[in-house]
């Protein structure tokens, strides 16, 4: 073959690339929709056009036919299934759609954990996955979604501590783990961040039994409130007081009694005039 005849076939081997690219979706979005439909239960029937083959090609440039998909140059850009009454869980492969920068699946019926595999979405700028009844705990990997800027996870039943990496994510302005079961301390990263960066007030945190810290009130600290040792102590001290009254009451009987016995006894020894 030919240098010209070599240009030509290289022309045409790059065109007909470019045509079938134009024509298939990005297989990783496909992937993402297809484990996500398995893992949650529609039972409304919502989600009614969410089928594989509407999955081959879920973006057309910056539109979708299917329910709560957003795209921009035929990617997904943002993914909002919220408050469709959804149950199941959130599938680790969700990470597939990895232009996604906004996931919205809060005010559902979702259980299990966040999958740390989330952590793989570097483009991701909004989580929001409150209102649903999530389980584990905070996977600590979100770090490495350096682009978060909102993450709220409210109003589940996550445990163990709050990762004080999220404190790293120098772009995060609203966090939210109100309402929860979370434990241990509140990390200073978060709630006393230094320079700039956003700092949470306490409805970031309150609501979660076994958490404590900063910026939570005082009372809510660990061990016993301020209010919690003075009811104990005037509560021992009126019962102190209580028992030595009674203690005394007792006494003066006993006495009392003795002293009547004495007396008779001497009345009964003394001779009749």
């Amino acid at each position: 073959m030919d240098d010209v005849g070599t240009v030509m076939f290289l022309s045409w081997v790059i065109t007909t690339t470019v045509l079938i690219r134009g024509c298939v979706s990005d297989p990783s979005d496909q992937s993402c929709l297809t484990h996500l439909s398995e893992s949650l239960q529609d039972p409304n029937n919502l989600l009614h056009n969410w089928n594989p083959k509407n999955f081959v090609k879920p973006c057309n440039d910056s539109t979708s036919t299917l329910q709560g998909i957003i795209c921009n140059n035929d990617r997904i850009y943002k993914l909002s299934l919220n408050n469709l009454s959804l149950r199941g869980t959130i599938s680790p492969f969700l990470a597939n759609c990895t232009n996604l920068q906004a996931l919205d699946l809060s005010s559902n019926s979702l259980t299990g954990p966040i999958p740390p595999d989330l952590q793989s979405l570097v483009n991701l700028a909004v989580l929001n996955l409150s209102s649903n009844r999530l389980e584990g705990e905070v996977p600590p990997q979100l770090t490495l979604c350096a682009y978060l800027n909102i993450i709220d996870l409210h109003s589940n039943l996550l445990t163990g501590p709050i990762p004080q990496q999220l404190g790293l994510l120098v772009r995060l302005s609203a966090f939210d783990v109100s309402n929860n079961r979370l434990s241990g301390p509140i990390p200073a990263s978060l709630s006393n961040r230094s320079g700039n960066l956003p700092r949470f007030n306490a409805s970031s945190f309150e609501g979660n039994k076994d958490l404590y810290g900063y910026p939570l009130p005082l009372l809510r600290n660990k061990g016993l409130s301020v209010l919690a040792i003075v009811g104990i102590g005037l509560g021992s001290g009126l019962a102190s007081l209580v028992l030595s009254f009674t203690g005394v009451c007792i006494w003066l009987k006993i006495t009392e009694r003795k002293m009547a016995l004495e007396e008779g006894k001497i009345s009964h020894l003394m001779p009749d005039y």
